[in-house]
């Protein structure tokens, strides 16, 4: 039994996939055994069974809090947006140097003595835990520094362009953490890849752990949206910048108007934020009830709820040459056992887990493909022989067995299903 301290910025499951993935990598260490303690910067207190869980204070008299405010006062009054020069300078916010500063305080209660691990876990692209241990150095040794995405944002594969102020300072502050940490973290090995034609400290120290599949039983209600008697096509998530939803409801409209009895029993089902999309989700909408979006985020709960109830869940990825990110909704749709219609790249980590013989995966603008999908799918399902996934080897993938033996020093054998 190891005795791990976890630094993670939220494990708040109702503001972000981040965090839904970080509180079922939490709950899987807890289940193997393992004594764990988390100090975290969510909005609120958050209890977890048979885990000791702190909710950090932020630090309201600290020079950076103090500066921060003073930021916000001129951006408001003047119209001036001084965080750019900020971050041009120091390569972070001076929030950003608050909230590590936060979790450098409540790591000064603690002694490395007393654990086998410190694992820091972020959110967005905010490595504010990673910061705060990278300056508290008699951790180094024990440090298991996790990684969930592309740092800086300019190291996104294309058609990602976006280069943040004070994009060297935050390359430095990323090479450091990679040369200090014990381990370093990778839900996904095309991920640890790609981030190691960057950083090559990684080569030899990397463990790949996937988002994890966590013990979900809730019997909450539906929504009256959703209507599990019908053929339900889900996507659930926001749709961030690039992940054009347009070429599938495109393939759906094309559905439905080969199978027009599909009008009476079907729909495709937004939940979460659509963003850019909004104006092209209600275009669509006014022409048929079978679209469906709420345009905000769904309950945690409700939402898992409507994955394992649903008939297809969709895996929506930018348009792009790769995607190296694994989804944090992934293990949710594997562990529904429903087929998952995969849209996205050629090169993708969730193809890569789904297999290359996988029928139901496309690229984004497959509108062909994509529509002949439903349609199999849809005839499967009114003949009432649905379609499930039965994914063991990924099931066992995405489960604290692996997590488990991960942990036990199995660590340069990614597993390449």
């Amino acid at each position: 039994m190891l005795n791990i301290l976890i630094l993670v910025e939220s494990i708040d499951t109702n503001a972000t996939s981040g965090a839904k993935a970080r509180y079922a990598l939490i709950k899987n260490l807890q289940a193997l055994g393992h004594q764990i303690t988390v100090l975290h910067a969510s909005e609120k207190s958050i209890h977890i069974d048979d885990t000791q869980c702190y909710a950090l204070k932020e630090p309201k008299w600290s020079l950076f809090y103090v500066l921060s405010r003073v930021q916000r006062i001129i951006n408001r009054t003047f119209k001036y947006n001084l965080g750019e020069r900020v971050e041009k300078i120091y390569g972070q916010s001076f929030t950003f140097f608050n909230d590590s500063l936060r979790f450098r305080k409540g790591l000064k209660h603690y002694n490395p003595k007393d654990f086998d691990h410190i694992w820091s876990l972020s959110q967005g692209n905010n490595y504010r835990a990673h910061h705060a241990v990278l300056k508290s150095k008699k951790w180094h040794n024990k440090w298991y520094a996790y990684v969930h995405d592309p740092y800086p944002q300019q190291l996104y594969p294309r058609p990602y362009n976006f280069v943040p102020s004070g994009y060297k300072q935050k390359r430095r502050f990323f090479r450091d953490m990679t040369e200090k940490a014990h381990r370093v973290v990778f839900p996904s090995l095309l991920l640890k890849e790609w981030m190691l034609s960057y950083y090559s400290p990684i080569k030899t120290k990397s463990i790949i752990i996937p988002h994890q599949i966590d013990n979900f039983n809730s019997q909450i209600d539906l929504p009256l949206y959703f209507n599990k008697k019908q053929f339900n096509i889900l996507h659930a998530g926001n749709l961030l910048d690039l992940r054009d939803p347009s070429y599938l409801i495109t393939a759906y409209l094309n559905f439905l108007e080969s199978i027009p009895e599909a009008k009476k029993d079907s729909k495709l089902i937004f939940i979460g934020k659509t963003d850019s999309f909004s104006k092209v989700i209600k275009e669509n909408i006014a022409k048929t009830s079978n679209i469906f979006a709420t345009y905000t985020s769904v309950n945690y709960e409700e939402a898992r709820q409507m994955q394992n109830k649903a008939d297809i869940n969709v895996i929506l990825e930018a348009r792009s040459e790769i995607s190296p990110f694994l989804p944090g909704k992934f293990p949710h749709c594997v562990s529904a056992n429903k087929p998952i219609l995969l849209i996205g790249p050629y090169y993708s980590e969730a193809k890569r887990l789904l297999g290359e013989t996988y029928p139901w995966q496309h690229e984004i603008d497959d509108v062909i493909g994509i529509t002949n999908s439903i349609t199999k799918l849809y005839k499967t399902w009114k003949f009432n022989e649905p379609q499930l996934l039965n994914k063991v080897e990924l099931n066992n993938y995405l489960s604290s067995t692996y997590l488990n033996s991960q942990l036990k020093g199995n660590e340069s054998k990614a597993v390449r299903l």
